[in-house]
């Protein structure tokens, strides 16, 4: 119990210092970086730690972008939700969840579980 709260406290620690420097960060990179944030969440499965992960890259490519002197659409493209979902392609995702129960109840009712496979 006490490692899992030491690990929490670790995680929360970080994660305040991953968001100051988003603070940092020019202003239309940091609306756009909480927009993504939130759309992002919205797909979020587990503990989230892989969405967390994608945060941390995100914010350091941003200010590797700001730095450069690009404007934050140089870095996402004006399609901004197909950056968001090319970055959760590797993510563990609630609707891969909804997909892979969608097949397995189909496979069941109809008496094919073992051909899915």
């Amino acid at each position: 119990m006490l490692e899992l709260l030491k690990k929490l406290v670790g995680d929360k620690k970080e994660y305040k210092q991953q968001m100051a420097r988003v603070e940092m960060l020019p202003e239309d990179y940091k609306f756009v970086f909480e927009k993504i944030q939130k759309y992002m969440w919205n797909f979020a499965a587990g503990e989230g730690y892989d969405m967390l992960k994608i945060h941390y890259e995100l914010i350091d490519l941003f200010e590797v972008g700001a730095a450069e002197g690009k404007q934050v659409l140089e870095i996402t493209g004006e399609d901004v939700a197909a950056f968001c979902d090319e970055l959760l392609r590797n993510a563990k995702t609630y609707t891969e969840n909804w997909r892979e129960k969608l097949n397995s109840d189909i496979m069941k009712k109809l008496g094919k579980e073992n051909d899915s496979k």
